[in-house]
């Protein structure tokens, strides 16, 4: 009976390990399927594809930690599924959305998208445990995903349909690749305690938040995603700018 118990506590635990890694999984599946939307010019569909990988891969690194299944396969495989939901999805969809008017310059921009996200990833893994949790160093590649997304997502909803040729996207793809492998800081959220007491007027501005969001998402989730990208180096540039009037300061004493 003790070994009958005990076998079936290690399937159990052993089964645990498959949860994380369906949800990763999933994250590739929704990448692959907005590849496959630019493709057949199905552009809104592509940008919700990779909205709901983000999503996805949000959720397993959280299962994990939360069910004490993390693992250094699950790490590799998240990074490798970032890389084509994050890295290879969004370029070909801006490419195919606009980029492909400026002919090779396009495709460079979509490449040098796929590089930075490649060279983002790369740098994480190895800086786990060096770079404290609370900030990212260069932007995340699922952020920058992100954005590509909300940009289709919201010039839909301004009424655009089919593909686009305006010069904003391939501007905004360059400037989101440099910044994925900048080392300006960016705020992780892993800090965040949504369980502690706040403030009261702190969580009328988080519901009033929630209702813009509810209320007009293509639009919020396009501003809240630009916000985070830009939110780097405006930080940086607050923290450059104090820096050197300290130093001014302590020169003139």
């Amino acid at each position: 009976m003790n070994k009958e118990r005990g076998f079936r506590r290690i399937k159990i635990k052993n089964g645990i390990y498959l949860l994380p890694n369906l949800f990763t999984t999933a994250s590739l599946f929704a990448g692959f399927y907005s590849i496959i939307a630019s493709i057949q010019e199905k552009f809104f569909i592509a940008a919700l594809a990779i909205m709901a990988s983000i999503v996805f891969d949000g959720l397993d690194g959280r299962i994990a930690r939360m069910t004490n299944t993390t693992s250094k396969f699950g790490a590799e495989y998240d990074s490798l599924a970032d890389l084509v939901a994050f890295g290879v999805a969004p370029a070909l969809l801006a490419y195919l959305w606009t980029m492909f008017f400026y002919g090779k310059l396009g495709w460079l921009a979509g490449f040098l998208f796929v590089l930075c996200g490649a060279l983002r990833l790369a740098r994480y893994n190895i800086q786990i445990g060096i770079i404290e949790s609370r900030v990212f160093n260069g932007l995340p590649i699922p952020a920058a995903a992100a954005v590509v997304a909300a940009t289709v997502i919201f010039f839909d909803e301004m009424g655009v349909e089919g593909q686009f040729h305006e010069p904003y996207l391939l501007v905004i793809v360059v400037l989101l690749a440099l910044l994925m492998v900048s080392n300006i800081k960016y705020y992780s959220g892993k800090d965040m305690k949504l369980f502690t007491r706040m403030p009261f007027m702190s969580f009328l501005i988080v519901v009033g938040l929630l209702l813009l969001i509810v209320h007009s998402p293509e639009v919020m989730v396009f501003v809240i995603m630009v916000a985070y990208a830009i939110h780097g180096p405006i930080w940086w540039l607050i923290k450059f700018i104090r820096e050197t009037r300290e130093k001014k300061s302590v020169q003139d004493k």
